[in-house]
Formats: structure tokens, sequence, C-alpha cells
């Protein structure tokens, strides 16, 4: 099992970008798909974007096509969540997740959790 830690979170203007991090151990981080999910006070958590472990595949959830980019580096264990064009909307606890397999992180189940960062988006 693959511990994850996220940093990168905080108060931004509405427009502005941030990068989100995700550093993982315990595990080989090229064997795990990974993914980011955000939730938002009284909200279902909601997938935002993956990877698979080439990067071949990066689907997005409809409401940040375009704004967001998910990239990873294998070196250095670590997978990013780019954000620009930042809207209120976007304001949510950001989650990192793994998994070996990229559906299991789509349907919420994957082997690890992060514990989240906070992105504030004001308008």
């Amino acid at each position: 099992q693959v511990t994850l830690v996220e940093s990168g979170g905080g108060l931004v203007q509405a427009g502005g970008s941030l990068r989100l991090s995700c550093v993982a151990s315990g595990g080989t981080f090229s064997r795990y798909a990974m993914g980011w999910f955000r939730q938002a006070p009284g909200k279902e958590r909601e997938f935002v974007a993956g990877i698979i472990r080439r990067g071949g595949s990066t689907p997005y959830a409809d409401s940040v096509k375009s704004r967001f980019t998910i990239s990873r580096d294998n070196a250095k264990s670590t997978v990013y969540l780019q954000m620009n064009s930042l809207k209120p909307e976007d304001t949510a606890v950001y989650y990192c997740a793994a998994d070996r397999v990229l559906h299991n992180i789509r349907v919420r189940a994957p082997e690890s959790w992060g514990q989240g960062t906070q992105v504030s988006v004001a308008s």
C-alpha cells in the first residue's frame, strides 16, 4: 500500500492558478495509476482527473477540461495537477488517489487516498 501526501493548495483569486503535488511513498510509483478528486462541503467526492502508469490516458471531468492538466514524474514519485483559470466553484478539498488500475480510481475505490489539500478560489 502506498502513502500519499498532497500539497500546493491555498487561496487564490478567480482566474488564478495553482499547482498541486502528490508525493507517493511505500510503493513503486511507476506501477500505479493516479488520480485527483475534490470534495466541496455538502457534496459528493468528485473525480477530477486521472493518469495511467505510462501517462498515455488522462481523463478529466467535463467541468475542468481545458483548464486543468494532470501529469506525473515517476522519477520523483509525484503526480501534479496544474489548475488554471480557477473559478469559485473549484473551491474544495483536493485528494490524491492511487491504484494499479485506473478504473478502480474512477469508481472511487482506489488502493490509497491522500489526506487532502484545501483549494479556495475567491470571487
